[in-house]
């Protein structure tokens, strides 16, 4: 959990007018930060062979010698499964009040972390009473949700579990206590650092002694708290109880999910299979605790790791062979089957093999081979491949952890998941969602033979019993509602649509947008053999901008070789200041040259820029509507606007704001901060912040913030009266932290800026990683996805917030489950009723200006995950200062 920095901004000078927002203290003459640096850093093999620590958080420090030439590595990271080595304690002392309290409140920090349930409605005055929305129509839904029901009034026992000396390893806690059966009983739920019990263990603190390794370990049992059995302390006692239930279903755990390999389908055509699992999770709503049950698949490739390395090697020319594995395995995920665990590959040393010894948690030395044979009955075949490298499972709240490299080998590496390749071919693409995609009817029929599954089986129900829990019988229902359809505004006409197919696509072209921005001097730039491609494309784009009030002039066509220095030696050559737009016609989808030109021309020599996929051009049948997604890009991105919908709020600024963590490479994490600078939500500001890997919350808002609200006083001659927040990317336990950081910032610089005249803010928290899944019922019993616009408030909220769902936008019928999403209101001084900010939020799903259709989060939080997306995963430091004001990045 990140920590509860507090960021105050300084107040503006007495005589600053009030209209104008107070600078920031970076903004003021004080030199700003320096933009971090982004140059790639070193591979973690070559930490590792260099016997360092990395540089940055989130980095491992490894405890590998020098690997060149040597067969042995004192002190080598583990394979995974094996035990970390162990640090035998001296003859065990009693330890002061002091010691132990230094231990407990090292044990606490998790596990207040997550008990703490944040209570930010009881700060909001105006919905202590109620959050229900009553606007719309109503419509019955039904949930993926269980009600898991107490049969008891007892008492249930949580107890502090402290280890003298400390024990890190959570499975030697774990076989310490159960050792203790005789005391503890064999009920009883431990989380690796809390207990709980159905009966009292008689004293407030016990203590025990016990023996690791002939190694004496003094064990504390501190009484923290009687709970009821529906106590939101209990949830993850019970979430834990479920996992071992699942377990003894004959389900195996990869990752947080539970797959039955059992019934796994095989595809041998393209050599994948898909396992069918379920993700469960036990949460307390309105109604009391709930669980809720979704399907979920695995996808498996019938290839090792080493499979792909030999594959390549042969393909391979030259010394390019190791390169090309590299690219294809790093950041990729991998299944051992032996363990059932994924992970993510880091690196792969070359010099280290399956016959290398590592250090066992006895001091024994040990190769890989003999290792997996003896903990696995697992026979590694090829002596001659290299080891893979891992650094451990990635969590943004704990980047600054060290952790010891984990040594794989390739052989017993499953890939997982598709690449890009894959995802290319049609065929396969369709036949693999016939097993993964589901609509309502299928999924609800899959959740229900699972829920049968459960209640069918005499060890969970047993277990059920012990605990005094049961689950009800069929999944909750409730009422819903439909908001009424928002109407969209494209120049002087409203645009009507479907609303049940949430697309006004095909009306967008047959008037004139709302702000059209004619096309004078632009570039197509194209490679060897594609002139009359390009050339068919601008005949295209001049063909459909007219209707649209657009003027597209001719452009100057260009040829260039498919290298990133060619084309940007044709762009220094031809582009100059009049030039308005650049066209970049690729031939493939070359990530390398696709950054390339981003960073040149979002950095260096900043002009809008569009690229597009020639194959995207080849698809036949397709052309008018291809080239007038174009143009209406390329219009957002020279300063156009396509439509409005009327917002419902005056003189109302919105803010979105996430974060993009590149999970695979582990670069800077990125934050985008967008902001409208017109009433009409048709100008958009944008900035991002470059952070440390991981980070989620913002701590520079106060210089996006000063410099958004100074372009809209430019443009509207006074300040806004409110802003409102979308805030992306925000878990659950980050909440206290949120209103602490993010929300202090901006509710402190306002204060400070604007004295005279209150402008009132408003943070709403979007959650997009939801497992809730809502259905209706259609003539005849079949289930079916809500319309767009259906509102949840009631039954699947919680108490402690001012939260709803949306459904906003559409699936296709047969094609799949619609997904809603989560909002939740944390602070709010411009008091908006539920009926407002559902609706306010609504109407801002149909303001995505990339898409003609309602989309599933607001605009501006759509926009700030295109902005972070873009710099986080092309260009790796600021975008020009000039772009700022364009939707460059769509």
């Amino acid at each position: 959990m990140t920590g509860r920095a507090r960021v105050h901004a300084r107040g503006r000078r007495r005589d600053t007018p009030p209209s104008e927002p107070a600078q920031p203290e970076a903004a003021r003459g004080h030199p700003m930060p320096p933009v971090p640096r982004t140059d790639p850093p070193l591979s973690f093999a070559d930490l590792v062979r260099r016997g360092t620590a990395a540089q940055q958080p989130r980095q491992i420090q490894p405890r590998l010698q020098s690997l060149t030439g040597v067969r042995h590595v004192a002190e080598a990271g583990p394979p995974a499964g094996a035990e970390a080595t162990s640090q035998p304690s001296e003859e065990l002392k009693p330890a002061s009040e002091s010691q132990e309290s230094l231990l407990r409140k090292k044990r606490d920090v998790g596990r207040d972390y997550r008990d703490f349930v944040v209570n930010t409605r009881q700060n909001l005055v105006h919905v202590r009473e109620s959050t229900k929305g009553t606007q719309g129509s109503p419509v019955m839904l039904f949930s993926n949700h269980v009600r898991l029901k107490s049969c008891s009034q007892r008492h249930l026992y949580k107890y502090n579990v402290i280890y003298t000396p400390d024990i890190e390893d959570g499975r030697k806690r774990e076989a310490l206590l159960s050792e203790l059966e005789k005391l503890l009983g064999n009920r009883c739920i431990y989380d690796g650092n809390s207990l709980l019990l159905p009966h009292s263990l008689g004293e407030t603190k016990k203590e025990v002694v016990s023996k690791l390794k002939n190694e004496p370990v003094k064990i504390t049992f501190e009484l923290s708290r009687e709970l009821q059995t529906t106590s939101p302390d209990c949830l993850r006692y019970y979430n834990i109880l479920f996992r071992k239930m699942l377990e003894k279903m004959d389900l195996n755990q990869i990752g947080r999910n539970y797959y039955n390999k059992n019934k796994k389908t095989e595809f041998n055509e393209y050599r994948l299979e898909i396992w069918p699992g379920y993700v469960t999770s036990i949460l307390p709503y309105e109604t009391g605790l709930t669980l809720c049950a979704d399907v979920s698949h695995k996808l498996l490739r019938m290839e090792t790791a080493y499979d792909l390395i030999s594959h390549t090697r042969e393909k391979a020319r030259g010394e390019d062979a190791k390169e090309k594995i590299l690219r294809k395995l790093v950041g990729s995920s991998v299944l051992t089957k032996y363990n059932n665990r994924t992970y993510r590959v880091d690196d792969i040393i070359w010099e280290m093999s399956p016959s290398s010894t590592f250090t066992k948690s006895d001091g024994s030395e040990i190769s890989f081979v003999d290792y997996y044979k003896e903990r696995y009955g697992t026979v590694v075949t090829t002596l001659n491949q290299p080891l893979l490298i891992t650094k451990g499972k990635w969590k943004k709240s704990r980047q600054d952890t060290p952790h010891q490299p984990i040594m794989l080998v390739p052989e017993l590496c499953h890939l997982t998941g598709l690449t890009d390749d894959m995802r290319k071919d049609y065929r396969m693409m369709r036949d693999l969602s016939t097993h993964t995609r589901m609509d309502p009817d299928r999924r609800q029929h899959k959740l229900l033979t699972f829920m049968d599954a459960l209640r069918k089986n005499n060890t969970v129900q047993k277990e059920l019993r012990d605990w005094n829990l049961e689950l009800e019988e069929g999944f909750l229902s409730f009422s819903g509602r439909t908001l009424q359809d928002v109407r969209i505004h494209q120049g002087r006409r409203m645009v009507r649509f479907d609303n049940h197919k949430a697309d006004w696509s095909k009306n967008t072209r047959e008037a004139p947008l709302l702000r059209a921005m004619s096309l004078d001097h632009w570039l197509i730039v194209y490679t060897k053999g594609n002139y009359e491609t390009a050339l068919t494309l601008q005949q295209n784009l001049q063909r459909v901008t007219p209707k649209m009030g657009i003027t597209v002039r001719n452009a100057k066509l260009l040829e260039a070789a498919d290298t990133v220095q060619s084309y940007i030696r044709t762009l220094e050559k031809h582009a100059s200041q009049k030039t308005q737009m650049v066209l970049c016609l690729l031939p493939t989808d070359n990530k390398e040259i696709y950054d390339g030109i981003k960073r040149y021309l979002c950095i260096n020599y900043p002009i809008p820029s569009q690229c597009v996929l020639k194959r995207t051009l080849d698809r036949p049948k397709t052309p008018v509507t291809i080239a007038t997604k174009i143009a209406l890009q390329m219009n957002c991105k020279l300063g156009g606007a396509l439509w409005k919908v009327d917002i419902g709020l005056q003189n109302a600024m919105f803010i979105g704001i996430d974060c993009f963590h590149d999970i695979e490479r582990r670069r800077k994490s990125v934050a985008g901060f967008v902001a409208s600078i017109d009433p009409d939500l048709t100008r958009w500001f944008s900035q991002c912040i470059i952070q440390e890997s991981g980070q989620e919350l913002v701590k520079g808002l106060t210089t996006c913030l000063y410099t958004a609200l100074k372009l809209w006083s430019e443009q509207n001659s006074s300040p806004p009266r409110s802003i409102i927040v979308y805030r992306d990317g925000v878990g659950d336990g980050q909440l206290q932290a949120l209103i602490d950081q993010e929300v202090k910032q901006m509710e402190s610089y306002l204060e400070n800026s604007y004295r005279g005249q209150k402008v009132r803010l408003t943070f709403i928290v979007v959650k997009k990683r939801i497992n809730t899944r809502f259905f209706i019922e259609k003539d005849g019993g079949r289930l079916n996805n809500p319309s767009p616009g259906t509102v949840i408030d009631l039954k699947v909220t919680r108490t402690e917030w001012y939260d709803f769902f949306i459904v906003s936008q559409s699936v296709r019928e047969g094609t799949g489950t619609v997904t809603p999403t989560h909002y939740n209101v944390i602070h709010d001084t411009l008091y908006l009723s539920p009926d407002a900010v559902q609706g306010l939020t609504y109407r801002l799903c149909h303001m995505y200006y990339n898409f003609s259709g309602i989309i599933r989060v607001p605009a501006p939080c759509h926009y700030a995950h295109k902005l972070a997306y873009l710099v986080g995963q092309s260009l790796h430091q600021q975008p020009h200062e000039s772009l700022s004001k364009s939707l460059f990045y769509l």
